[in-house]
């Protein structure tokens, strides 16, 4: 999704890099087990990929932009697999996945119907049990300047239980914090 140059630039630094191993991915995840298969929807520039290479036994990213797939295959091709491709229509198999997760990317995805398709696969490509998990910020002045010429659609953390529940996610859980909101949800057994 379109992004302006000062959010590609910060994007794609070691800063926000250092801001998403140390605090975005640890929050976001804490006490969560990502199992042997991991899906991160939307990896973008790569921020999180060492954080997530981590925790999951292999780790598959599903990125939209064809640039940014293609630079992750060139610079992480040999750690994971890059599929080009969009979160609310994936092309991946059902129940292939113990975690599906997202960071900093739910609101540019255009639209409400679009965010609630990418929920709808995210539970698809699941295995039973599996954990859907992430996080994304919370809309605020400084927040949508930042996104200025963005597609920025931020989801309200009011809705989201609801909006996850919708999909077909059970134990749902959302927290706020430092201007961002956590969620969990797991596909039933």
């Amino acid at each position: 999704m379109p992004m302006n140059i000062l959010h590609r630039v910060l994007c794609r630094s070691t800063v926000w890099e250092r801001i998403s191993a140390t605090k975005i991915v640890p929050w976001a995840l804490s006490d969560i087990d990502l199992g042997g298969r991991a899906l991160e929807i939307g990896p973008g520039y790569g921020a999180n990929i060492r954080s997530l290479l981590d925790r999951a036994g292999s780790l598959t990213g599903l990125e939209i932009e064809p640039a940014l797939a293609e630079r992750l295959r060139t610079r992480h091709g040999a750690e994971m697999t890059v599929i080009e491709g969009d979160g609310a229509r994936m092309p991946l198999s059902a129940s292939e996945f113990n975690s599906v997760v997202c960071f900093t990317m739910l609101h540019h995805v255009p639209s409400v119907s679009e965010q609630d398709a990418l929920f709808a696969e995210a539970l698809r490509v699941l295995r039973p049990g599996g954990v859907f998990a992430g996080s994304d910020g919370l809309d605020s002045r400084g927040f949508r300047l930042l996104h200025l010429g963005d597609t920025c659609l931020p989801v309200p953390p009011e809705t989201a239980v609801e909006r996850l529940t919708r999909a077909g996610f059970v134990d749902v859980e959302i927290d706020t914090g430092g201007g961002s909101f956590r969620f969990r949800a797991h596909r039933p057994e």
